[in-house]
Order: C-alpha cells, then structure tokens, then sequence
C-alpha cells in the first residue's frame, strides 16, 4: 500500500487546525507550512506533527505545491484548515491506495456547513474537490482564484465527504465575499472580460434562481433562501468590481462643484 502525505497551507487558522489534524491522524504524514501566523496555529500543529515549517505566504497555488514538496511519500490529500475527514472518507482512501490505484488523482465531494446545518443543495453540493494525487504526475495551477490540480492521467471519484467549516456566521461569509469578488474580478479583468449593465443586472438574478430553485435552495428554507441570496451578490459584486477596473482612472484633484 502507498504510503500518504496529508499537507495543510495555514495562517492564523487556531481556532480550526486541531480538529482538521485530528481527522487525518491516520495518515503516514503530516505537513503543515504555517505562513507566519500570529496565533497559536504553530503550536497546534506540532501536537499532530513534527513536519511543520513557516514559510512565507506564496499564494494559494504556490503554497500548495511548496508543500507537496516536503512530503516524504508520492501520494498526497491536501487539506484545509476548515475541513474535516469523515471516517467512512478515511476508509475509503486507505481502499483506495491498497488497490494501487491506476488514476492519478481522485475527486472528493464536500459539504458545507452553515447556518446551523449540511448545506446539500446550490451550488455548494456536491462540490467535487481534486484533493488526493500523485504528486508525480499532478500538481496544483490557477492564477487568484479556485486553484485547480492539473494531472498527468486519468482521476477517480470517491464517494466518501470533506466536511467544510467554511464560515462562522453570515458576517464571516460577506468578509470571504468581499476578498473572493475582488480577486475574481482582476481575473476576468486580465482575462479581457468586460462588465455593463446586462452583466451586474442579469447574472444575479440568474444566480438566485439556479441556486434556490435548479439547484433545490428552496427545500433547505430560510437558510437555502440566505445562501441562495448571497450567492447572487457574490456574482453582482464580482461583475461591479469588474466594472470598476474597466473605469478605474489614476486619482486626481477634482473641482468643487
């Protein structure tokens, strides 16, 4: 049987890593690359590991594949510090790997939890997630936002969930909106994309009705209505910052009116 790394990218992330590490005590290894963090994150991670290294913060991407680098064994399941590893998931990659598996990767679902329950409706389930490679033949690309594993190879998909902590309360969740908008809306402003007003006016409304009705909201009540909500402001705020990059002109004096 393969032996397993499990890697986590973490900053600041006390509050969560002890029971992201506790999930994957199975594995063979552990890496934590910590990025300078100000809390008690480093001392967390050296009650599960001995692999912990500070580094600086290289990017979502870079961070990923510098820690996929340290491992001591090929296959690799990384990990974020608001995820967990079901049991009936930890079986599975140990099934898996016992198997000597040809794919090079596998998919894993993930879901959410938020506003007091499982969130298996929207967009945000099954929200399939390529976290166990071979780092022989994969590795991690993308620019700012939704980093990506590119593989050399076919990928497998396990049935087995990443539980996901995503946010603490609503609040939390306009914070992440607000920092995940302005990294999309530089990405599609390099990428040539244009925003008017068919784009900050019609695509959120289109997101609130593939969430709560196409994508079963609707069944989940008031949460599924909130979710559903705020997936649609993401999408004008994404399309508005867009805007504004296309308008955005150096800072000048100007006369009062």
């Amino acid at each position: 049987m393969p032996k397993l790394s499990v890697t986590v990218v973490a900053k600041n992330e006390a509050i969560d890593l002890g029971a992201a590490l506790a999930s994957v005590a199975w594995a063979d290894e552990i890496v934590v690359v910590d990025s300078r963090s100000t809390d008690d994150t480093v001392a967390i991670a050296r009650q599960y590991t001995d692999r912990v290294v500070v580094h600086d913060w290289l990017g979502h991407i870079e961070q990923k594949n510098y820690a996929a680098s340290l491992t001591s064994h090929d296959w690799v399941l990384s990990l974020d510090a608001d995820e967990r590893v079901t049991p009936a998931l930890a079986a599975e990659i140990r099934a898996a790997l016992t198997t000597d598996p040809r794919h090079a990767a596998f998919r894993i679902p993930r879901v959410t939890w938020h506003l007091g329950r499982w969130v298996r409706s929207t967009d945000w389930f099954p929200d399939h997630q390529d976290r166990l490679y071979d780092r022989r033949r994969a590795r991690w690309t993308g620019r700012y936002v939704h980093e990506s594993l590119t593989v050399d190879g076919s990928s497998g998909t396990l049935t087995g969930e990443i539980q996901h902590y995503a946010y603490r309360d609503i609040a939390d969740h306009l914070e992440t909106i607000d920092r995940y908008t302005t990294l999309a809306a530089r990405q599609m402003h390099e990428d040539g994309r244009r925003a008017g007003l068919l784009q900050i006016a019609g695509h959120p409304p289109l997101a609130f009705l593939r969430n709560y009705i196409a994508r079963g909201g609707i069944r989940e009540g008031v949460p599924g209505f909130i979710i559903s909500a705020m997936n649609a402001y993401y999408v004008f705020l994404k399309f508005a910052k867009l805007r504004e990059l296309q308008h955005r002109a150096p800072r000048t004096a100007h006369p009062a009116p």
